[in-house]
């Protein structure tokens, strides 16, 4: 029989909650002065910059990617002329509705020529859609089929997608607009980089990685086919196969990624996906950098449309009717112990195998944990089996559902995040704007927005007994109403909105347009 996990030593102690309250400027009264002319202000010129990307919310989305397309492009049109290109997938047409055709591409080797259209959406942002029936109009996500194996042309889908960015970028697309920067995210558009280089074309790029394991690897022969000059082949080998990622990494004016940590621990080869050394130099040379993600300001449980109940740092009552429907809801009795979530893709990766062998400890001292997420059979197995043994403890939603997981988060008292590398993480983030302590694995992006013993708690090792440790502590902090109160405030005041990251992309973005120069 599992015993409760309350393992002996001090109680956990919040740290001074640091900048929760914001300062107030200073109201001084000026002397009149004599009237002046006066002078004629024109507004900056915003400077036009393409960010250029394989998925993005408003449409398709398949990952974090496509949440950090959606906000961050908008969060910069205060000081850039931003405009999205992305492919032509059928979710992006149907929702995009009547195209303007603006444009067309030119092919190059075996890359075919393509229409480019544009759509503004409600909120005026400018979106071009590369059009190509061939290779983007086809059913299942932008880069696999329904049955979840990758496309075979997928090396010719996104060097067209990023040739695409290089000719806009070029002035030959046909626009009556032309980027000054090109912002490239992650392997499917990293080999514009390389386009630019080959092609003598004088616009900086900024490449961010979202995760350094996609690198889009392929067949050496296939150079030719992708027109990448004999010449530059050397640079993209990756153990005998073609790198988009390191084809990126290599060209790119600037490259970033998505938490200070990971920038770190990705110069490392722990972390660094063989890929170490080349970070390490540009890391060197100030060519590498990191900038943590944002939330978008919808993950509000004051206004959030997803819940049944709203509440805030001030009124918990709704936090708790919260949580007596989502145990409804899973089919769980109403407790008076902790809710535990777990929202997020059930594989290796994200450390599921290490929550599955720490669930009936938790069980066993009066916790329930919610599961929202698929993705490994054999974790999928794993949590079905855990509900089955434990039903009054333990449910779970195999697949997604956005309302579903927002009130999740909004009901919960804790969330495992377990992660064994995570580049930044926004369920951390989300949960945290609901009150929901992360328990996470100290690692990318979690170190740097999960402030252990204050808005959350860190373990240090990715295993089955850390994570066994620190829940021992979360369980600890439960029976401290006022500690308990404390951390839930500091975690709901963490500033974690996009004002701030874009921001600081603005910033580097025009570093590195300087450093180009």
């Amino acid at each position: 029989m599992p015993q409760p996990i309350d393992h002996p030593g001090p109680v956990v102690r919040a740290k001074t909650v640091r900048g929760l309250q914001r300062q107030r400027d200073a109201r001084g009264r000026f002397a009149r002065s004599a009237p002046t002319a006066r002078i004629a202000v024109t507004a900056p010129v915003r400077q036009p910059s393409l960010f250029v990307t394989s998925e993005m919310s408003d449409f398709v989305k398949a990952g974090g990617l496509g949440e950090v397309a959606a906000a961050l492009p908008r969060a910069l049109r205060a000081r850039y002329d931003v405009r999205v290109l992305i492919p032509g997938y059928p979710a992006v047409l149907e929702k995009a509705g009547a195209l303007e055709i603006v444009g067309e591409i030119a092919g190059r080797a075996a890359l075919p020529a393509c229409r480019i259209g544009l759509v503004r959406q409600a909120d005026g942002l400018p979106v071009y859609v590369l059009l190509n029936a061939a290779l983007f109009e086809r059913e299942g996500s932008p880069y696999v089929s329904d049955a979840g194996t990758d496309w075979d042309d997928n090396a010719v889908r996104f060097a067209t997608l990023s040739h695409a960015a290089a000719q806009i970028a070029a002035g030959r697309a046909g626009l009556d607009w032309t980027p000054r920067l090109l912002h490239l995210n992650d392997w499917p558009c990293a080999l514009a980089a390389g386009y630019l280089r080959w092609e003598g074309i004088a616009v900086p790029s900024l490449l961010t990685i979202h995760n350094l394991a996609y690198q889009g690897l392929f067949p050496a022969t296939m150079a030719p086919q992708l027109g990448i000059p004999e010449a530059a082949a050397p640079a993209l080998d990756f153990y005998g196969r073609l790198s988009f990622l390191q084809a990126g990494i290599v060209h790119a004016d600037q490259v970033n990624t998505v938490s200070v940590s990971y920038a770190r621990q990705i110069t490392g080869p722990e972390l660094g996906c063989g890929l170490d050394a080349l970070l390490a130099r540009r890391a060197a040379a100030g060519r590498l950098s990191g900038i943590i993600n944002g939330v978008d300001a919808s993950y509000d449980p004051r206004t959030d449309a997803h819940l049944p109940v709203h509440f805030s740092v001030n009124q918990w009552q709704g936090k708790n009717v919260n949580a007596e429907q989502v145990r409804r809801e899973f089919h769980l009795p109403q407790s008076r112990g902790p809710l535990f979530a777990v929202v997020s893709r059930l594989v290796h990766q994200k450390g599921m195998d290490l929550v599955v062998e720490v669930a009936p400890q938790i069980a066993a001292a009066g916790g329930q944990i919610v599961f929202v997420g698929q993705g490994e059979r054999q974790i999928e197995r794993s949590v079905r089996t855990l509900c089955g043994r434990y039903p009054a403890h333990m449910a779970a939603m195999i697949g997604f559902e956005e309302r579903l997981a927002r009130r999740v988060y909004a009901a919960s008292d804790f969330l495992l995040m377990p992660s064994r590398f995570e580049p930044c993480g926004l369920s951390q983030m989300y949960a945290q704007r609901f009150g929901s302590l992360p328990i996470a694995h100290a690692t990318g992006g979690l170190i740097d927005t999960v402030d252990d013993g204050v808005t959350g708690f860190l373990f240090a090792e990715p295993s089955a007994d850390a994570l066994r440790r620190c829940v021992g502590r979360a369980f600890r902090t439960w029976r401290l109403p006022g500690l308990m109160s404390a951390m839930r405030r500091a975690a709901m005041l963490v500033p974690s909105g996009w004002e701030h990251a874009g921001q600081r992309y603005a910033d580097l973005y025009a570093r590195t347009a300087a450093r180009a120069a």
